[in-house]
């Protein structure tokens, strides 16, 4: 086994997808309330003002992950929950609820993973300009000394942001999530680049704050994954993983964009050259910044595509097999990603590798004996941690695995219509169930990873 002796064994959720209470605790309003209530955005109609009673319920969540021998569980904080209007007083009532539950946890010897931010900017702060303002850099950092202060003595596990591609992509290019905006390159742009200032003030504030803190930051991927092990293929699949799109609709989802900054302390010379006229002003101290140390990277990663040469020293997609393997949510089931994907950052950024979500959606429903059978999940999650292994083995370091999800949530625009958890919602009594790859998962936790050689 290539996992090491204290390898993470976790599971994720974020706030606005589990909480509920949204109207409750002094919370105030988020840019998702916002969407959601606007026709057609959401299917259903729905919302996550209720999602899974998460904050009323957190005792009985973490006492499932504990059966589950869950060894550190990453949630996210909802800013609007600390600071209803994003700046100004701190709620109490909303530092009292994440106190609470980091000591649940912790009595459980469950190791927490705070996210700062995941997706759920406060409505006040859109009303602003939210990340287009420059001082949304600043706003965060307060958020985060904020954070850091009040939980720090317990909290040594921080991620800044969780995939900036999507509440930026999906945000303000496609409007296919929150605020649900189609805006301009140039302004898509300024507001990637104060979103890494932030998250690099974030890190300072957290360092001033946290001395022994380790800190991280979560972007996400789909992995180009060679068609063979022809060097000319492999070398043809890191190429395409670290290139920049230009096409109007993906040019946010990347790698380099995002990463290269934080890792490298430079925007990647391709897209600089690509989105030149689109660029705000970049300055030096900006990347210093940008580039402050951290001590893991984190990366989403659920599937990948086929790459090969394409004989002159680049790269090319292939097309899929008919009748590939999907997820319920239709996503292809690739676990070489979980391969390729650490194998190609490792190189590339030569940090610590944590896996901070990883999971699929399925067609899970309750057994007429009560049960919730869902031996695809468990299939998946075997498949896709045998390449992860395999990826230690080969020299990748990894330190974790966080499974996306642990219980049923609200999945942002697509509502309560896909199932993502190890855990089952009934979301209209709130009864949980362990599904059997929560128990799987608990048995591999056990075996610290060696039931994986086994099968």
């Amino acid at each position: 086994m290539a996992f090491k002796e204290k390898f993470l064994w976790g599971t994720a959720t974020s706030s606005y997808q589990i909480e509920g209470a949204a109207y409750e605790g002094g919370r105030g309003k988020t840019v998702w309330e916002d969407f959601c209530s606007r026709p057609g955005k959401v299917l259903g109609g729905q919302n996550g003002d209720r999602a899974c009673d998460h904050y009323h319920r957190y005792k009985e969540d973490v006492e499932l992950m504990a059966q589950m021998g869950i060894t550190s569980y990453r949630f996210s904080i909802a800013w609007s929950r600390i600071l209803p209007d994003g700046t100004g007083a701190v709620n109490e009532e909303g530092i009292a609820f994440y106190s609470d539950l980091v000591d649940a946890l912790l009595k459980k010897n469950i190791i927490p993973f705070v996210t700062l931010f995941h997706w759920d900017l406060p409505y006040a702060l859109y009303k602003k300009g939210g990340w287009q303002n420059p001082d949304s850099v600043t706003w965060f950092r307060e958020y985060a000394r904020i954070i850091a202060s009040r939980l720090g003595e317990r909290v040594k596990h921080f991620i800044t942001f969780n995939e900036p591609q999507c509440f930026i992509g999906l945000g303000h290019v496609t409007g296919e999530h929150a605020p649900g905006n189609k805006m301009s390159k140039k302004a898509v742009f300024e507001m990637a680049h104060h979103v890494l200032l932030a998250h690099g003030n974030a890190v300072e504030v957290i360092r001033e704050r946290v001395p022994d803190a380790k800190i991280g930051y979560a972007p996400t991927s789909a992995v180009p994954i060679p068609v063979s092990n022809n060097p000319k293929d492999i070398d043809a699949a890191r190429k395409a993983y670290f290139s920049i799109s230009s096409e109007d609709d993906n040019y946010m989802w990347n790698v380099s964009w995002w990463s290269d900054p934080v890792l490298l302390g430079r925007y990647p010379e391709e897209g600089i050259r690509v989105f030149a006229k689109d660029l705000p002003e970049i300055r030096p101290e900006d990347m210093k910044i940008i580039s402050q140390p951290i001590d893991f990277y984190g990366q989403n990663i659920y599937h990948g595509y086929p790459v090969r040469s394409d004989g002159n020293g680049g790269w090319e997609m292939v097309g899929r097999n008919e009748g590939y393997a999907r997820t319920a949510i239709g996503w292809p089931v690739t676990p070489e990603s979980l391969y390729w994907g650490p194998r190609f950052l490792y190189e590339r950024y030569k940090k610590p590798i944590i896996i901070t979500e990883n999971g699929l959606s399925c067609h899970d429903w309750v057994s007429l004996d009560g049960k919730v059978r869902d031996p695809n999940r468990i299939d998946f999650m075997d498949r896709y941690l045998k390449a992860l292994n395999l990826a230690a083995k080969d020299g990748v370091d990894i330190d974790g695995y966080f499974a996306w999800s642990m219980m049923d949530n609200f999945e942002w625009a697509k509502g309560y219509f896909e199932r993502f958890g190890m855990v089952y919602v009934n979301y209209e009594t709130q009864e949980r169930i362990l599904k059997d790859s929560a128990y799987w998962y608990r048995d591999l936790i056990q075996s610290r990873g060696r039931l994986l050689e086994e099968t």
